[in-house]
């Protein structure tokens, strides 16, 4: 794996990391304990955390503090925001979230209150309290994982896809506030990856073409942090897929998506 060496000067000494678990977030931690710094994770499934906190501290002189938490409950904000307390953190990647593949009207209520919290208010509940402190340093970052579903309305994927552009919109405009401040961020938007999320959605990962690894996408993240306001990490063919799609008139692109997945959702 390659890791990319982040300037520990200029976001660390601490680095906050939601969603570390599994997939692109704990690629995040593995790639920034390489390069140094301390770690504040974030999950729900307390096992997997601990399990990735002993690797990382085994492998790497830093200190690694575990918060086992749902983002679908709001009062576990104050509770993250607790454990950060008296911690240098200068790097926030706010990338917790999850999505269903299925007709809108077909899924719960609850589900989708849930899939809201965290993927719409915590990246705005972090960013509004850690960007403060970055300002005040004059220095650091935020990245907040979207998606390529934000950059249109997917059929079968209504709610999701808008979420990921309520996160891909806040992450634009923070950066245009944070830009020249010393203050980074970065908005990524990955294409399909290698995590649990396909199969937990119904799909067969082996009929997925163009597939990234979590590590290449994290490493693409951290590359382009200070570089550029969002990234498509999508193999080539899927981002021309995603730039064609945005050029047809919106009715058509709609449809044609619409009867692509009926093909693959559930019934």
């Amino acid at each position: 794996m390659a890791y990319t060496m982040l300037s520990l000067e200029r976001y660390g000494p601490w680095a906050l990391v939601t969603g570390a678990s599994s997939g692109i977030g704990m690629s995040f931690a593995r790639q920034l304990a390489a390069a140094g710094f301390n770690l504040v994770i974030t999950a729900r499934r307390t096992q997997r955390l601990d399990a990735l906190a002993a690797e990382l501290q085994q492998q790497h002189p830093i200190t690694v503090k575990t918060v086992n938490l749902d983002l679908s409950d709001t009062a576990s904000l104050s509770h993250l925001v607790e454990a950060c307390h008296n911690k240098d953190i200068g790097l926030i990647i706010s990338n917790a979230g999850f999505g269903f593949k299925q007709r809108h009207h077909k899924l719960r209520m609850s589900d989708l209150d849930n899939m809201l919290d965290v993927n719409c208010r915590a990246p705005m509940a972090l960013s509004h309290h850690f960007l403060p402190h970055l300002l005040e340093r004059g220095k650091g970052g935020f990245i907040i994982t979207s998606s390529v579903e934000a950059y249109f309305g997917v059929p079968g994927s209504a709610a999701y896809s808008a979420t990921k552009s309520f996160a891909k919109t806040l992450g634009e405009a923070l950066y245009g506030e944070t830009v020249g401040c010393g203050v980074d961020t970065l908005v990524l938007c990955p294409g399909l990856t290698d995590t649990e999320a396909p199969t937990l959605q119904g799909f067969d990962k082996k009929e997925m073409k163009g597939m990234k690894s979590p590590d290449d996408v994290a490493a693409a993240a951290l590359q382009s942090l200070g570089k550029q306001p969002v990234l498509m990490s999508a193999s080539l063919p899927f981002r021309c897929m995603i730039q064609i799609a945005r050029l047809l008139p919106r009715g058509l692109l709609l449809r044609k998506a619409s009867a692509s997945i009926d093909k693959i959702i559930r019934p």
